[in-house]
């Protein structure tokens, strides 16, 4: 596991890493690897969370989400935390693969509300509760109600935060008056990640910890400097998420990660593809989305 143990911090900014595919459609561990990489030791990245939803996880099988982890934690385990998301809205088949992430040597997991089901509040305790007591590892909670068509209501994360490894929420709820409650009430050390780039700055101010970021797969410098200027200089944090702010609309404009794929094989990187039910960029979108990215300040 190298530098990192499933009790440090993560960090403060995170990735969630797309996952590159051949033109066979299998996925590319070898580009996985590159990508993984340049997060880190360019983009600036603390960490990386591996088989999310940008990582097109429900088209993902088993086998290639943990080839996925460790080819990450070869590469950047050592000098990078590495996050699986492991939720799903199967509490035995998340138990089975947090079982899998911890036994291959992840920092921690990712578990997501359950999506489709719509548990409700009690469902979703004993759903989180039932998955964090059966690891060692430190959980992120992810709440995105517009993807799982259920909000993971604060009352119920302090709930769950009571749990000793439950240590985080990723919030892309997009209601910040919740989030301040949760950042206000959850215990001393509870981390709170934004799960929206857009929204970054307005977490931080009400006492958020992070962001689990999409844009900083080619951003990421611009939105590691907003955090650490964030306490000291609000000023200059703010005129950065200005300058980048054309390229966050644009990137969730379609279908994600539909946009951030085409950006990165921008820079170099195989890793445009897509698996259906998702379908790539057209020419002329890929002609306005170069507009944008040439609106990105260095």
């Amino acid at each position: 596991m190298g530098a990192f143990t499933a009790s440090r911090d993560w960090g403060q900014l995170l990735t969630a890493m797309l996952t590159p595919f051949t033109s066979s459609n299998e996925v590319n561990i070898a580009e996985a690897k590159r990508i993984a990489a340049y997060l880190v030791d360019v983009q600036k990245n603390d960490g990386i969370v591996v088989a999310g939803t940008t990582g097109e996880s429900p088209t993902l099988k088993h086998d290639e989400k943990l080839a996925l982890l460790d080819a990450t934690l070869e590469e950047v385990g050592d000098r990078a935390a590495v996050v699986m998301g492991t939720g799903t809205y199967d509490t035995a088949e998340s138990i089975e693969m947090t079982k899998a992430a911890e036994k291959a040597g992840a920092h921690g997991i990712m578990l997501v509300n359950p999506y489709y089901s719509r548990p409700g509040q009690e469902g979703l305790y004993a759903h989180f509760s039932t998955i964090a007591k059966e690891t060692n590892l430190p959980v992120m909670l992810y709440n995105i109600q517009p993807r799982s068509a259920i909000n993971l209501e604060t009352e119920t994360l302090l709930r769950l935060a009571e749990i000793p490894n439950i240590v985080a929420v990723k919030e892309a709820s997009g209601n910040i008056a919740q989030i301040n409650d949760v950042c206000r009430l959850a215990p001393k050390g509870f981390r709170v990640y934004s799960g929206d780039d857009a929204l970054l700055l307005p977490i931080l101010s009400v006492g958020g910890h992070g962001l689990v970021s999409v844009a900083a797969h080619v951003v990421g410098t611009h939105l590691k400097s907003m955090i650490t200027d964030f306490p000291t200089n609000p000023a200059k944090a703010t005129a950065t998420a200005h300058s980048i702010t054309s390229f966050v609309q644009a990137i969730f404009s379609y279908p994600s990660p539909v946009p951030i794929k085409y950006a990165l094989s921008k820079k170099g990187f195989d890793c445009e593809s897509v698996r259906l039910p998702l379908v790539g960029f057209n020419d002329e979108q890929r002609k306005k989305f170069d507009a944008i990215m040439q609106q990105i300040p260095s």
